[in-house]
């Protein structure tokens, strides 16, 4: 039973009108096959979309997201995007009836070619803008702009036309609202994305500059080791034109690429702008020397060599393409970094709380470091009262010292002096006594 909220899609077997046919692709959630309408004769590819059963689960696709995508394209009608046909749904899947997109790759046709002019590459550059600018123009960001994303409806003729596809990460972009979220395929995603800040139409910009730089060299400008090392270098602004692929290109083409691979999405070319860019309005290169011109043919052939060995080297490498699974795995990244900000905001609060806290210490620290210092005065004072205290007791001490020596020095003189005096006392008591002894004795024989 459909919940209130959700598009009405076909609830009809789609089998029932349309002869399904070979597959053309496939994704872990997704494969596309060619099918054929029974009542016109009319060829269409059919993409089946294997919806998530239960929110508990992590197979298949949240069914959000898949209306989010038909919704998107049920407004485009433009000649280089491609066209949403019909709808239909079942029990395990959704089915988009799609225009149906023959021609292969861009970089796989061009990579085929035996040279390349930068005249032809703007022909196509141009294709891709005028679909940006349709898009831009309706506020929808493809955020997805790669070189497996931009097909040819018929490789068959000198220019073929290009179809951009796969609106399985577009998004409406919505005055006054943020939007963020890290998803897309690392080589072509703009700095904005990496960084997790808030995004718009800007990024697209970006992934076209990118994809130019590779068109016209066979060269990824931000590709690294691993996905770390390119993103480090995305997030950086780390490329240049190395000699040995833009040696021939012009100075035009250059600035083309540099205006677009600005991280500062303000200074970062419009869609306007880059339609309006010399090097998508000059269709005619200066004319050169018949030498010049076999040189640059020569050269531009490297190019689409080099750009053969890009391609050959992205399809061996990639996993089957399908926007959903890259799509799941930022999923929960996005959940996890939404818990973080949730984190962030309590932890600001409990911030505040504990800075009041901190404050009210440091108030009381002051408190308490002026009380201390004030303290210190007074012990400081009484400590140089008690020195001078100190230093005067012990002047007075060696004073003292110097009396009592002076006293002794008297003392001991007049010790001496008194027993030479008690010496003389005692001899003159002697004789004294003996003058008297003698008197008597006289005395006594007188009688």
């Amino acid at each position: 039973m459909r919940r209130p909220g959700m598009a009405a899609f076909k609830q009809q077997k789609v089998e029932d009108l349309y002869e399904i046919g070979e597959e053309l692709g496939s994704g872990q959630f997704a494969i596309v096959k060619k099918c054929q309408e029974k009542g016109t004769g009319v060829e269409y590819a059919a993409k089946f979309i294997k919806k998530r059963q239960s929110r508990a689960s992590r197979r298949g696709v949240r069914r959000e997201e898949i209306e989010r995508e038909v919704n998107i394209l049920q407004q485009i009608l433009h000649g280089n995007i491609i066209k949403l046909h019909d709808v239909y749904e079942n029990k395990t899947d959704v089915v988009l009836i799609l225009e149906l997109v023959s021609g292969g790759e861009l970089f796989d046709f061009l990579a085929q070619k035996e040279s390349l002019s930068e005249e032809e590459a703007t022909r196509f550059i141009k294709q891709i803008l005028d679909g940006v600018n349709y898009l831009h123009s309706k506020k929808i960001a493809h955020f997805d702009l790669k070189p497996e994303n931009i097909m040819l409806l018929d490789q068959n003729i000198p220019i073929p036309h290009i179809k951009l596809i796969d609106f399985g990460l577009a998004h409406k972009i919505e005055d006054g609202v943020e939007f963020k979220n890290i998803f897309g395929t690392p080589e072509f995603v703009a700095p904005e994305i990496v960084n997790y800040e808030p995004l718009g139409l800007a990024a697209d910009m970006w992934s076209i500059g990118v994809i130019t730089y590779i068109l016209l060299s066979g060269a990824s400008p931000f590709l690294g080791e691993n996905k770390q090392e390119t993103l480090a270098n995305i997030t950086a602004v780390n490329y240049e034109f190395d000699e040995e692929f833009f040696s021939h290109t012009s100075d035009l083409a250059k600035d083309f690429i540099q205006k677009l691979l600005v991280k500062d999405t303000r200074k970062r070319l419009t869609i306007q702008e880059a339609l309006s860019h010399p090097w998508i309005t000059t269709h005619q290169l200066k004319v050169e020397t018949k030498v010049q011109e076999n040189k640059k043919a020569e050269n531009t052939q490297l190019k689409t060599k080099r750009l053969k060995e890009y391609t050959i080297k992205c399809h061996s490498s990639m996993p089957p393409n399908n926007t959903y699974v890259n799509f799941e795995r930022f999923a929960h990244v996005v959940e996890d970094i939404s818990l973080m900000e949730r984190g962030f905001s309590t932890l600001a609060v409990s911030h505040d709380s504990l800075q009041e806290d901190i404050d009210a210490l440091v108030s009381i620290y002051n408190e308490k470091e002026a009380w201390y210092k004030e303290e210190n005065e007074n012990v400081r004072h009484k400590l140089s009262q008690l020195k001078y205290e100190y230093r005067k007791i012990e002047s007075l001490k060696r004073h003292l010292q110097d009396d009592i020596q002076t006293i002794g020095a008297s003392l001991a003189s007049v010790t001496g002096k008194y027993i030479d005096l008690q010496s003389q006392y005692e001899s003159l008591s002697r004789e004294l006594s003996e003058e008297l002894r003698l008197n008597l004795d006289v005395a006594d024989s007188s009688q």
